[in-house]
């Protein structure tokens, strides 16, 4: 058993009874909708006609919001109904970030995730949808899609119907017949600013700020008045076929409001912590390992910053999430195949044993060499656990780059050079090393992200957001400020330039996993 709908967009006339009848059914609060229709319209007046398209959730067989939800919140029924849990949902967002097709929202009156579950409870009673029942003109069916007997396989068997982004490989259960592809793909008709529903910046819910929204919508609006894609160079393989059938004039004309950027600085600043506090051990312990310089009273310091700027990644952690009450549901009710569960104990186990590390420090006067091999391994997971948690948020296509995890690495190792090099100068021609070292592969995984062919166009346009649109200001403030001139005063040497470069080093990691973790949220998904 499987079930899904097929949305038949020769018959639908755009009338939101569907989103007026889920709004009813399941007390949706305004601002947010669990199924909405966005208007596209093609042409030039009077050469032009107006498309509807409902989207939701596409119920997918391989959903990575199932996949990435940290205490299984979400979970896929038996008969292939992706649903939800609200008592276990902690906010972290992450299912948000993971659907391709922008399908979740938080609840403002609950502050956990919520989403089109297919109407369970009235499937479960034997009745259809609410959205099936309403619709006047029958465009919307729903059924099982293993049943070769049902209307909804045999609509799918005779029709030519199509699917959204089927390059995620999610393998949805939503499928259109004569669906569009610029009502389908939303950077063929991208989000405007003269039109009822993009004027709404601020509300319920995660919205864009407003200057932010506005400049990607600017950036949007040139490339499509050009009628080019946001950068030559991408080149998106799988719908490389349907690229004709959009033309310049398309005009995305009623739509949702933006949930805007779901991770802000909370996530940039536990990304940074994180460094920070993994990369301090990491080069204490190769000082340790060459007996080079570490003094008792340095290394106590240095585990000192590394446990309090642990501390500060879980506090940051915490505070992003929209029920922090519910945290140790993480720890508690774990989906083990989610990085942020497994990120969870990573840090725990990390900070365990910094704390043994310092007790024994204390009372013995040293740290066992195997205590420190097993904080080793425990500090490289924590510095690279959250590449692979971006690589399952598969809906922002920057954050599925290969190179991400040996990012994370290299940034804790500028870090916590960039710290030892403040605390214990005794040690600079080591810890200069390891920082110039690390500014150098940082910079390098830097130019081959912007530099090579991307596969996508979503990742052409996040490169494009941070190096010629609203975040080009921090980008090169890390390169330049917080790479190029560090590794410069590194190379012209002294005391003092070694000290400045270590805090324009630590500026420019912070910086960088900002634009990072920004960019990409800055594209439209829906």
């Amino acid at each position: 058993m499987n079930y899904g709908f097929v949305i038949d967009n020769r018959s639908c006339i755009g009338c939101h009874a569907c989103t007026v009848a889920c709004k009813s059914e399941h007390d949706v609060p305004l601002g947010v909708n669990r199924t909405y229709v966005k208007y596209v319209e093609k042409g030039t007046f009077p050469n032009n006609r107006r498309l509807f398209s409902v989207h939701r959730c596409n119920q997918c067989e391989l959903a990575p919001c199932v996949e990435i939800c940290p205490t299984s919140a979400l979970y896929t029924r038996s008969d292939g109904i992706v649903d939800f849990d609200s008592q276990r949902c902690i906010g972290c967002k992450s299912c948000m970030q993971a659907c391709p097709y922008d399908a979740l929202y938080i609840d403002p009156e609950t502050h956990t995730a919520a989403k089109c579950n297919f109407c369970a409870h009235r499937l479960d009673g034997g009745y259809e949808p609410a959205c099936v029942i309403v619709c006047p003109v029958e465009a919307i069916t729903s059924g099982d899609l293993d049943d070769p007997n049902s209307k909804i396989a045999q609509l799918v068997a005779k029709e030519q119907v199509t699917v959204r982004k089927p390059e995620k490989n999610t393998r949805p259960n939503v499928y259109y017949i004569d669906g569009d592809y610029a009502s389908l793909n939303p950077s063929q008709a991208p989000p405007q600013t003269d039109y009822m529903s993009s004027s709404q910046a601020a509300g319920v819910g995660h919205f864009a700020d407003k200057e932010d929204k506005l400049l990607i919508n600017m950036a949007l609006e040139a490339h499509r008045q050009k009628g080019t894609a946001p950068d030559q160079r991408a080149i998106d393989n799988v719908l490389k076929e349907l690229e004709d059938q959009a033309k310049p004039t398309d005009k995305r004309v009623y739509d949702v409001p933006s949930k805007g950027i779901l991770w802000g600085w909370e996530v940039s600043g536990y990304l940074w912590t994180k460094a920070i506090a993994a990369g301090t051990f990491l080069v204490l312990a190769v000082q340790q390992w060459l007996d080079w310089q570490l003094l008792p009273e340095v290394h106590m310091a240095g585990l000192g910053i590394s446990g309090v700027f642990m501390l500060a990644t879980l506090g940051l952690l915490v505070k992003d999430l929209d029920r922090p009450e519910r945290f140790v549901y993480v720890l508690l009710r774990p989906n083990w195949s989610s990085w942020l569960t497994r990120g969870g104990y990573i840090i725990t186990l990390f900070s365990g044993v910094l704390m043994l590390a310092m007790l024994s420090l204390w009372r013995w006067g040293s740290v066992p060499p195997a205590l420190t091999g097993i904080g080793v391994v425990l500090a490289i997971l924590t510095a690279i656990y959250t590449a692979f948690l971006l690589a399952q948020a598969k809906g922002r296509d920057l954050w599925q780059s290969s190179s991400g995890s040996l990012q994370m690495l290299t940034h804790a190792i500028v870090a916590g050079a960039a710290v030892m090099q403040i605390i214990n100068p005794l040690a600079q021609p080591l810890t200069a090393w390891l920082l110039g070292v690390g500014l150098v592969v940082e910079l390098t995984i830097l130019a081959l992200e912007v530099f090579t062919p991307h596969v996508t166009t979503d990742t052409a346009l996040a490169i494009e957001i941070m190096t010629r649109g609203p975040l080009w200001r921090p980008f090169y403030a890390a390169v330049v400020g917080g790479g190029l001139l560090p590794l410069g005063l590194i190379i012209w040497g002294g005391a003092a330039f070694m000290l400045a470069a270590a805090i324009l080093a630590l500026l420019g990691v912070l910086l960088s996993v900002h634009v990072w973790v920004k960019a990409p949220q800055m594209v439209p998904l829906s």
